[in-house]
């Protein structure tokens, strides 16, 4: 059960790593609310068949209905405010703030959940996330947070990744005391319609046509990557702790900077080859104090 959940995180890490490249991409070709469309209609349809016999005992339960909505309400909004910070932001300057949820979701875990953190987790969790700031920091004065407080997207992207660090935590608990597969599904109902009213009332909706017809590829890659991010980590997050799912998931953004060589052909500086090794063997160091401390 520990290792099968350290595994899942692992491939949450792989898939959102990849679907961050590729947000980006369809943010800026078919807009933020037709991303999130697609994304939440994919997972809504693919999902369903798997959920229609848990449909009656999640809407018996009030408490169920109020912690997933709840959870749909804060991921619509989340996933709106990255979604334009990647859009307008660079991803160099973008992706170190969005790595703030990760201190965000262990203070919840922590916290309000009562998750509890060895001495030696703890460390490795703050070499973590130290490793990824400096994996995909380009330049030394990108870390200077108070000079670039007015870049575009820094702003957003702040505010995205606290209100995300509380969606992965919502996940989490609904997905331990639900199940995950209603997690993701009714999150992704839920912000399917509220995008759908949006675009009506926009006049936008036809949109969605065009979508399908020029960048039928990309909603596709878009839509798959995503789901099976959330999928991967709402089920890690069944099996082991939260804080501990979400520090291997969230190094997904060091991602990028390998993403950056191969497809960019970006050179890597000294201190971000530290910091991709930093975070590496921290979140492989973790797994393994993490399956020793669980057995």
């Amino acid at each position: 059960m520990i290792i099968e959940g350290i595994i899942l995180a692992f491939l949450a890490l792989f898939a959102w790593g990849f679907g961050d490249f590729i947000i980006q991409k369809a943010v800026r070709v078919i807009g933020d609310f037709r991303t999130l469309f697609w994304i939440g209609i994919a997972g809504s349809i693919v999902l369903f068949p798997f959920i229609q016999d848990e449909l009656g005992v999640t809407f018996a339960n009030p408490v169920f209905l109020i912690l997933l909505s709840l959870t749909s309400v804060v991921i619509f909004f989340a996933a709106l405010f990255d979604f334009e910070a990647l859009k307008r932001g660079k991803i160099a300057i973008v992706e170190p703030v969005l790595g703030v949820e990760l201190p965000v979701v262990v203070a919840l875990s922590v916290i309000f959940w009562s998750e509890r953190l060895s001495l030696l987790q703890a460390l490795l969790i703050a070499t973590t996330f130290f490793g990824i700031v400096l994996a995909v920091t380009i330049h030394h004065t990108h870390l200077h947070y108070h000079k670039r407080i007015f870049e575009r997207g820094v702003i957003l992207a702040g505010a995205g990744s606290i209100i995300m660090g509380l969606v992965n935590f919502l996940i989490g608990v609904s997905s331990q005391k639900i199940s995950p597969l209603m997690a993701i599904w009714f999150t992704n109902t839920f912000f399917t319609i509220l995008c759908v009213i949006y675009l009506i009332a926009k006049g936008e909706f036809r949109g969605i046509i065009t979508d399908i017809k020029r960048h039928p590829r990309l909603v596709l890659v878009v839509s798959v990557l995503d789901n099976a991010a959330w999928l991967f980590y709402a089920f890690a997050t069944s099996l082991i702790p939260i804080a501990i799912a979400t520090t291997i998931s969230e190094s997904y953004i060091a991602i990028t900077v390998i993403l950056g060589i191969f497809i960019n052909r970006e050179k890597l500086k000294y201190h971000q080859v530290v910091g991709v090794i930093i975070a590496i063997l921290s979140i492989i160091l973790l797994s393994a104090v993490t399956s020793n401390l669980m057995k």
